[in-house]
């Protein structure tokens, strides 16, 4: 095997691992709403057990990365490959962090009654799935115009935010009684709009492989 097909099989398969990793960390956003949705604690705990394995991912992919870096002396455009996978398993990594950190909050709602049902949280959730899907697709398939589109899309998941931060003071000025659970929905909304900003992030980096050019929002 010739030192290009060999740097290019190795490349393919850090590309499969990041695509498992993406995954995984899509599935822990989704699960990590629909355990506060449906009040399910053993769910919640699942979230914050399978944090774990995406650490692990995050070290496993990080390993071989540095290898090729060190091993192949990879040329302009391969390195910027390489260097884009390094950074984007930072920000999935931290969103893994943000689902499980929701899921840990949802464990304090217990059994009382919700003060509003979530589905602002459930639409900047099904954004923020969908952003960090595109962004490491983009990468993969060079679509520089779908990794554009995650800043606008992350707007939208703002907006959203600004939505329940809005509802939320109304139904504490409504009722004070309604503080403890608008602190908590408020945590939950915050991170999703986190995990936003580092799907923009992940779309940067996407763009960075396929241009040279890094344009951080």
């Amino acid at each position: 095997m010739s030192i290009r097909n060999k740097y290019e099989e190795e490349l393919k398969r850090v590309f499969g691992k990041l695509v498992a990793m993406c995954r995984a960390t899509e599935q822990a956003i989704d699960r990590s709403v629909t355990a506060l949705r449906d009040r399910n604690a053993a769910l919640s705990r699942e979230v914050m057990e399978e944090d774990r394995n995406i650490d692990n991912m995050e070290r496993d992919i990080e390993q071989d990365c540095l290898k090729i870096l060190l091993m192949e002396h990879p040329v302009a455009g391969d390195f910027r490959d390489v260097s884009a996978a390094l950074k984007m398993i930072t920000d999935l990594e931290r969103i893994a962090d943000q689902a499980a950190d929701i899921s840990e909050i949802s464990l304090q709602f217990g059994e009382d009654e919700f003060i509003k049902e979530p589905e602002h949280i459930r639409m900047m959730a099904t954004l923020a799935i969908g952003m960090v899907k595109d962004g490491v697709d983009s990468y993969i398939n060079r679509d520089i115009e779908t990794a554009k589109s995650l800043d606008s899309r992350d707007d939208r998941v703002d907006e959203l935010f600004e939505t329940v931060k809005s509802d939320l003071i109304a139904l504490i000025k409504k009722d004070p009684a309604n503080a403890d659970q608008a602190i908590l929905f408020m945590m939950i909304a915050k991170y999703l709009e986190r995990i936003g900003d580092h799907a923009v992030n992940i779309g940067e980096w996407a763009e960075y492989a396929a241009t040279g050019q890094h344009k951080p929002g």
